[in-house]
């Protein structure tokens, strides 16, 4: 296969997980996404599985921002132009926190599908970092071979996309936007979450959420306290947002199976009729 066709079927899959990964509010079904990559690594592949819980967490977390929001923005009760334009840089601001969680899902089908396939090829490494490449392959291999990874070996992985993540996608959208975001009062509100994902035993809070190195600090140990409680416990855990459908829990293989058609279908559907 020549670059010019790895570039193809790479963009292919990149167009697929795009798709896939919905609108910025989709949450559930970018949870579903991720979960599936766990499930198809053969449970090798640990950061989806803790992406899911991300992703879920998050609809709490925007709801409460948002409400509190509008309660702060009383502040401003005597200019309502002055009001309408600091929510309006709210609602911006809880976008791009949106569209970084949709990004990495579309990042995270992408290269573990594109590497499924082509992992081996001696050009992949011109469409996926090397170091996450070879951390894929790894759980490709181990995945073949019928074999469960060591939670030392699932924590190289973890971390290798993790850094990544944080490098490629989540650091420089979130440095951005919390510079650009001009209201102090919510702004060091939101930078200071209190996360707790279902199978976290207790809350963990972050004192700069726009950190990097805080950010990689409190994802390995999201990952610790994984290997802690045990992996069956984290998968049976995103039942307790209430959010993914009881057919996902029955058969999480085939509740994919038909999202990925019918989500894929409506998309073939939109751009041959477009709206006018």
């Amino acid at each position: 296969m020549k670059t010019a066709e790895l570039k193809a079927a790479y963009d292919a899959i990149h167009d697929e997980a795009t798709t896939l990964a919905g609108g910025l509010t989709d949450l559930a079904q970018r949870a579903a996404v991720y979960h599936h990559v766990y499930r198809h690594s053969g449970g090798n592949h640990a950061f989806p599985l803790i992406a899911a819980h991300g992703a879920l967490w998050a609809r709490e977390y925007f709801a409460m921002g948002l409400k509190m929001g509008e309660v702060l923005s009383l502040q401003f009760a005597w200019n309502p132009a002055r009001r309408r334009e600091q929510l309006a840089a709210l609602h911006e601001f809880a976008k791009v926190f949106r569209n970084v969680n949709r990004c990495v899902c579309i990042d995270v089908y992408t290269n573990y599908h594109f590497t499924a396939r082509f992992g081996h090829h001696p050009a992949a490494a011109e469409f996926v970092d090397s170091g996450l490449l070879a951390a894929l392959n790894q759980v490709h291999a181990a995945r073949d071979e019928g074999r469960e990874l060591s939670d030392a070996e699932k924590r190289d992985v973890f971390e290798t996309h993790f850094l990544h993540e944080q490098a490629t996608i989540v650091g420089p959208r979130i440095e951005a936007a919390v510079a650009e975001f001009n209201w102090p009062l919510v702004r060091e509100i939101a930078v200071r979450p209190l996360v707790k994902f279902a199978y976290f035993p207790r809350r963990m809070w972050f004192r700069n959420f726009a950190s990097t190195a805080e950010r990689i600090d409190k994802g390995l140990s999201a990952f610790d306290t994984a290997v802690t409680v045990g992996w069956t416990r984290v998968e049976s855990a995103l039942s307790e947002y209430d959010m993914l459908p009881r057919a996902f829990f029955a058969d999480s293989i085939a509740y994919f199976a038909d999202l990925r058609h019918t989500v894929l279908h409506q998309n073939r559907l939109a751009v041959q009729s477009p709206v006018l």
